[in-house]
């Protein structure tokens, strides 16, 4: 156990750098340190003390960065999803040590461990990602670098690939100082391959894949409301908030020729389709802008409750609606309500209502042009990002309400992902919130225009459109695929080489 003395501080550290990688503090490169360290802490180490390794290294890399959760909600839920993810953090350095240990890699060959390191990473992310319940698609090693020069990795691959990416040039760090001193380590061809990695991102040439159909002016209006699941301001205020920022939209040369109004998710805390009020507020001021007019609303069907965007036409109403395809869980719906309430009943309690899963594409067809819409966390979601772009999305909505978490990192790291879609889909992104940041990502991941959080703000910009795709939409619907094929074959084999 006296490996432990500095195996257990490397592993500590590896998660803790995570508190300075992901925005706002955004020291992107530092990112492949997190693997690196994480996978020297545990070369060489048995499994169960590899798992415990990894456990520490996932508790401190969610809870350094992610720490906004407990901001309302209190440390409990923050500590309970920092230990199911730090459980699936041991069983991929668990699985990282055994393969190590099995394959026994010697010489030119022990340069090849640096790769399959990176898809066990890359392995365990896809798994946390979707497992249970939808996973936790947020804290991904791709979504540290939205202001790197390494960001130009989606466009090929998507968030998964740009992971590998980052554990890559993390597995070779740690292969080079585990086996510095052996003079069969291909030095030279593991410092080109790491030169590589930095080079294809540089000279990607973005855009050449989709095709540019023109402008259209699109006004996005964030309402400095205090619009949390458990805000107590009186009914009809967030509505009311969102009604007086769309007033400073007029203030831009461009307010005449507005295609399109873009207002957050849960902009109206009234819901127009059962209140005749709120109908009419909000249809006053579609006419007003005279425009196509997308926001956000809770919305009833029967038994079921839903969290959706709503298209309202001037003069006409609404014409189209899009319901959340995956609700956060314990947040916007508690699964096994009845199960997990034996463990934490006073955080089950706090959530009083569930959403219904929607079942509709989020497809708006506008005049000229189709807008794809998301709502908050899907943002983080490849899927439903993917089938949109397919489907025929020119330009993306992510429609978003922050108000939750105050004054702290979670809208940047959410605006850094939105950022990185950008890239990915070769789309511009509208990133409308409650609260912000509320900023417009050209498919360069250039920021066309910005409001700053916590105050009543509008853009109105005439935003570039494209159709077609990038090769992030086929390989990235694949790549977690042959990861895992990757994976599991080379289990199957150290497998069978130990049995032979």
């Amino acid at each position: 156990m006296k490996d432990m003395l500095w195996r257990a501080p490397l592993a500590l550290l590896a998660g803790l750098i995570a508190l300075y990688t992901f925005p706002t503090e955004n020291v992107w490169i530092l990112a492949p340190l997190i693997p690196a360290l994480s996978i020297l802490s545990v070369l060489g180490a048995g499994g169960i003390k590899a798992f415990l390794l990894g456990f520490i290294t996932g508790q401190a890399f969610y809870i350094a960065h992610i720490e906004w959760i407990s901001l309302y909600l209190g440390p409990v839920p923050l500590l309970a999803l920092s230990t199911l993810m730090a459980l699936y953090f041991g069983l991929g350095t668990a699985l990282t040590a055994w393969l190590y240990r099995k394959l026994r890699l010697k010489g030119r060959n022990i340069a090849l461990f640096a790769p399959l390191a990176a898809a066990v990473w890359t392995l365990r992310e896809f798994v946390a990602n979707n497992f249970p319940y939808g996973g936790f698609p947020w804290s991904r090693l791709a979504m540290t670098q939205s202001d790197s020069l390494l960001a130009a990795w989606v466009w090929w691959g998507g968030m998964s690939l740009l992971t590998f990416v980052v554990a890559l040039l993390g597995g070779l760090l740690a292969i080079a100082a585990k086996h510095f001193k052996e003079r069969k380590l291909p030095k030279r061809a593991m410092l080109a391959v790491f030169l590589l990695l930095l080079l294809i991102p540089v000279v990607t040439p973005k855009g050449v894949t989709t095709t540019y159909e023109g402008d259209r002016v699109i006004a996005g209006v964030q309402g400095n409301a205090n619009a949390g699941l458990f805000s107590n301001v009186d009914q009809g205020t967030i509505l009311q908030n969102h009604i007086d920022a769309t007033e400073l939209i007029f203030e831009s040369e461009l307010a005449g020729e507005i295609d399109l109004l873009v207002w957050p998710e849960n902009a109206s805390d009234i819901d127009p389709l059962r209140s005749q009020a709120a109908r009419s507020k909000i249809d006053e001021v579609a006419s007003r802008v005279g425009a196509p007019f997308t926001f956000g609303t809770i919305t009833k069907r029967g038994d079921e409750t839903f969290n959706s965007t709503l298209l309202w036409y001037p003069g006409v109403g609404p014409v189209d609606y899009y319901d959340k395809k995956q609700p956060v869980p314990f947040a916007e719906y508690a699964p096994d309500r009845e199960f997990w309430r034996l463990f934490a009943p006073d955080l089950v309690d706090m959530i009083p209502r569930g959403f219904s899963f929607g079942q509709r594409d989020g497809l708006f067809e506008l005049d000229d042009f189709t807008a794809g819409t998301l709502i908050c966390f899907e943002i983080a979601e490849d899927g439903i990002l993917r089938e949109l772009t397919d489907t025929g999305a020119q330009v993306i909505l992510s429609q978003t309400n922050n108000a939750d978490f105050g004054y702290s990192d979670e809208t940047h790291q959410q605006a850094g992902i939105a950022r990185l879609r950008a890239i990915e889909t070769g789309r511009a992104v509208v990133n409308i919130s409650t609260v912000g940041v509320s900023a417009i990502f050209l498919p360069s991941g250039e920021i066309l225009s910005q409001v700053e959080w916590y105050q009543p703000g509008a853009i109105v910009e005439s935003v570039p459109i494209y159709s077609g795709s990038t090769p992030a939409m086929f390989v990235g619907s694949i790549f977690d695929w042959l990861i895992a094929a990757l994976v599991a074959g080379t289990c199957a084999f150290a497998f069978s080489r130990k049995r032979r």
